[in-house]
């Protein structure tokens, strides 16, 4: 079985992974688009990642994307949160 990495470096690794591809996690959190459960699932998906260098690589390289990192574990939630927030620019 893996070894889960360091919650704080993967919670970066996520909102990081957030801001990069428009989904602010905070704002979702705070509209209640995502409670403390889905947060902590989604900061323990992102721990239990096999490969945490290669998404801090291309977030480094990454400063705005349309979509995350091929293989975020994520993704979905992401880019649902990121399509929500988009709406709510258009109200």
């Amino acid at each position: 079985m893996q070894k889960l990495g360091d919650s704080l470096y993967h919670l970066r690794l996520l909102g990081r992974m957030g801001q990069t591809v428009g989904a602010d996690l905070a704002q979702a959190f705070n509209a209640d688009r995502i409670d403390n459960k889905a947060w902590a699932v989604m900061i323990n998906n992102c721990r239990a990642c096999p490969s945490p260098q290669r998404c801090h690589a291309w977030l480094t390289a990454n400063d705005q994307a349309s979509s995350p990192l091929r293989g975020c574990r994520n993704a979905e939630t992401l880019l649902r949160l990121k399509r929500a927030a988009e709406k709510d620019k258009k109200v």
